[in-house]
């Protein structure tokens, strides 16, 4: 019993959860590839990035030397860009979005 609550509380306080933070995918140059996870997480190449919310409709997600950026538009429309080492900076392909 001891070990099933301390998992669960372990779940419960994993990584921020940001409810206005959509689900996308999207592909980066330089081979980035992105994936948001409704409300958080968000993984850069498959690794959980650290997720910062600046605003109600703008987001950054930092990690593997990548700086990723989400803007939501206000038709719900999401695009993704990034800032990588050296500023190296582009706009990602975003997967088709309903």
């Amino acid at each position: 019993m001891k070990r099933l609550f301390c998992s669960a509380l372990l779940l419960l306080m994993g990584g921020p959860s940001f409810a206005d933070v959509p689900a996308v995918n999207a592909v980066c140059p330089g081979h980035i590839e992105v994936r948001v996870n409704e409300g958080g997480p968000v993984f850069i190449n498959g690794k959980e990035a650290k997720l910062h919310k600046v605003s109600e409709s703008f987001f950054e997600a930092k990690g593997s030397g990548v700086t990723v950026s989400v803007s939501v538009e206000p038709d719900g429309y999401v695009s993704v860009s990034y800032t990588g080492k050296g500023g190296v900076n582009g706009v990602c392909e975003v997967e088709e979005q309903d």
